[in-house]
Parts: structure tokens; sequence; C-alpha cells
């Protein structure tokens, strides 16, 4: 799958977890999975979707006299890229003072301190 260079707005990435969930999806359906959360009409939607495919971060398929859309950017590369551009825009491109702040604003639990443990741990072997 394609990466994304444009930034998703908060709404559209609410439109992209839907499709990441299921894929491919038309217009209402994908309304009739956001709207409950977002009371938006299937027009902010349909807004919505023609943003991301100007985006080129998803692609639509005829389908009789209806679209089916699906994503271009998988979230797994769409989650790497933001998490780099956090890095890089806020802590100079580097991870630990990230950490150390989640750290000192008690945003870390133990559960996540473990993992973290778990993980630098399996980076040494």
């Amino acid at each position: 799958m394609a990466q994304t260079g444009e930034k998703i707005s908060e709404a559209e990435l609410v439109v992209m977890e839907a499709l990441w969930e299921q894929s491919p999806l038309t217009a209402n359906d994908v309304a009739d999975r956001v709207t409950d959360a977002r009371d938006w009409s299937a027009q902010t939607v349909k807004t919505l979707l023609s943003r991301l495919m100007a985006k080129d971060v998803i692609a639509a398929d005829q389908d009789g006299r209806r679209f089916l859309y699906r994503p271009l950017v998988a979230r797994e590369d769409y989650v790497a890229s933001e998490s780099g551009r956090l890095v890089n825009r806020l802590f100079g491109g580097r991870v630990s003072p990230l950490v150390a702040q989640l750290a000192s604003q008690d945003q870390l639990t133990d559960d996540d301190i473990a993992e973290l443990e778990a993980i630098l741990k399996g980076l040494k072997s």
C-alpha cells in the first residue's frame, strides 16, 4: 500500500478507521459506521471521502451506480509515519524525551511501563 505525504485531519481519520476496519465500503456504509458517534450527515461523510480521494489515501471503484471505497494507505504505515512526525517535530527525532514527558505527566500506567521494558529487553536480544 501507498504511504501518505499529506496530513489526515481528525475527521478524515474517523473515516479512515472505518475503511481500515472493513473495506470496500460504499459512502452510505461508511456513514452508517461513523454517524452515530459523530452525528454527521451522509453529505459530511461524502465530503470527507472526497478529501481523502484528493489526498490519494483512498480509492473508489465503481460498482454499478455506486462507488466502493478502499484505503490505499495501510493503518500501520500511517501510524508509523505520524509517530515519526510527532517525535521529529516535538522531540528532535528522539524517543526518550517523549517517554520522559509522558512519565512526568503520570500518563504511563504500570502496564505501559512493563510493556516498554519488555520491548526494550527484546531489542537487546
